[in-house]
This record gives structure tokens, C-alpha cells and sequence, in this order.
């Protein structure tokens, strides 16, 4: 019961953060330190139970997806153009992470560097809020595969835990001039090949580390995973709408000191 109740926790920590620039990874990292959960096994559980928040934006855009997908067979441009950009966007990180991801693992998955990363994000969204240009990109559809492929070079900087993929893109694309929705629907986007992808690879990689005690664990982590990040997405989407991303910026710069205190001093 013990397992299963961390399981949940850990799963419902999973999907809230995990689509807002906040950083899952650093969450993850920081709650299983706390709770002495380490191992290989409790690290290949952080990234299975990705899946289910995965599965959440797929959910949550499946009207969109199955439009683009019918498009495709039609070889409707916009359809074609949306898929053309994620993939170039998707390559660095994709990249990158076969060439590094064994080092970044081994080395940088620790409470010290998800507390300064935390804290760096916090200052560069601050930062980004103040001095970005004037959007000119208002929809996904308008970008073109230099866009994308800027906003792929930024997703890179998440590799490095308490950084966030969804903060790394969602800046990224401010910063190169699209809109607060159009940056931030991209980033959703652009997560479901990345995530599926990277979450795919290391169970293939790690799957001898888990046991049947750990696939009922993941299995609780995944569905709670996927409602927690179905409301985080929808909460996000009509939060944007109104106001900046400086309150994200303050969380991850309290959490960050919250964390240094605790778990690193």
C-alpha cells in the first residue's frame, strides 16, 4: 500500500508539472531524493509514467491530431508543414540526447543541479518576459522549419534536469517571436514524438531493472499521470490567455531555495 500511494503521488507530481515551465524531471528528482527512492529501477519508473502525460495532450489535442493526420493523406500543406516542423524540431534534442544522455544521467540526476537550474529558469523567464520582441508568429501553422528547428536547439537545454522542456520550448519560441499560445501549443506538440520517443528508449534500454512490484507501480504512476495532465494542460492553455509567465518564475526560484535548504546545504 505504501508503494502504491507513492506510486500515485509521484504520478499526479508527473502530470501536473510536466506541461508547465516548471521542469517534471527536477520534481521527480527532488521528491524521490526526499522520499529515498534512487535506484535504477525508481529512475527508469520517473520516465515510464511519462507516458501517461503524454497520452493527456494526445487526449486533449485529438481533434487537431486527427485532422493533421487526415490532412497528411491529402498532402494539405498546413498539415504537412505542422509535421515537417516538428520533426525538424524534434532532431537536436533527439541528437544531442543518444550522444549524452548516458553522462547526463549518470551525473547531473541530483538535487544540487535541479536547484540551480530551478533557479536559473526562474531569472531567464523573468528575463524573456521583459525583453522578448513583438510576436509575430500568432499560430503553429505560420511558422516555417527554421522556426521549428530554433525551437528544437532551445529543447536541447532541457536534457539538463530542473531545466523543463516545456520551459526551454515555450521560451525558445517567445523569444523567436511567436505568440504566448502559439509557442505554447507548439511545445505541446513538440513534446508528444520527444517524450514518446525518449520514454520509449529507456524502458527498451533499463526494462531489466523493473519487476512485476514495479510494473503495478508504474501502471498507478501512468493514469495518474494522465489526469493530472490533462487538467494541467487545459489550466495552462486558459491561464496564458490572461497572463504572463513571471508566476512560474517565482515558484521555481522559491522551490529552487526550498530545495538548496533541505536536501543539498
Amino acid at each position: 500500500m505504501e508503494n502504491t500511494a507513492i506510486a500515485l503521488l509521484l504520478g499526479l507530481l508527473e502530470g501536473a508539472t510536466e506541461f508547465l515551465p516548471i521542469s517534471s524531471t527536477g520534481h521527480l528528482i527532488v521528491a524521490q531524493a526526499w522520499l529515498a527512492r534512487t535506484s535504477e529501477a525508481d529512475k527508469t519508473f520517473a520516465i515510464a509514467i511519462q507516458l501517461g502525460a503524454i497520452l493527456a495532450v494526445c487526449w486533449h489535442y485529438r481533434g487537431k491530431i486527427a485532422a493533421v493526420l487526415t490532412g497528411l493523406l491529402r498532402r494539405d500543406a498546413p498539415a504537412v508543414r505542422l509535421v515537417v516542423n516538428l520533426f525538424v524540431a524534434f532532431l537536436p534534442a533527439a541528437v544531442v540526447g543518444l550522444l549524452a544522455g548516458k553522462a547526463i544521467k549518470a551525473h547531473l540526476f541530483s538535487p544540487a543541479v535541479v536547484a540551480t537550474t530551478l533557479a536559473l529558469g526562474g531569472v531567464a523567464i523573468l528575463l524573456v518576459e521583459r525583453l522578448r520582441p513583438t510576436p509575430r508568429i500568432a499560430c503553429v501553422e505560420e511558422m516555417t522549419w527554421i522556426d521549428a528547428l530554433k525551437v528544437g536547439c532551445a529543447q536541447c537545454l532541457a536534457l539538463i534536469p530542473g531545466t523543463s522542456r516545456s520551459g526551454a520550448t515555450i521560451l525558445g519560441g517567445l523569444l523567436f517571436g511567436l505568440s504566448r499560445t502559439a509557442a505554447t501549443e507548439f511545445s505541446f506538440f513538440l513534446a508528444i514524438p520527444t517524450m514518446f520517443a525518449a520514454t520509449l528508449y529507456t524502458l527498451a534500454k533499463d526494462w531489466h531493472a523493473l519487476t512485476v512490484t514495479n510494473l503495478h507501480e508504474i501502471a498507478v504512476g501512468f493514469v495518474a499521470a494522465f489526469v493530472a495532465g490533462l487538467v494541467a494542460v487545459r489550466w495552462l492553455l486558459a491561464y496564458i490567455s490572461r497572463h504572463s509567465f513571471a508566476l512560474f518564475a517565482w515558484y521555481r526560484i522559491a522551490l529552487a531555495a526550498v530545495v538548496w535548504w533541505v536536501l543539498v546545504r
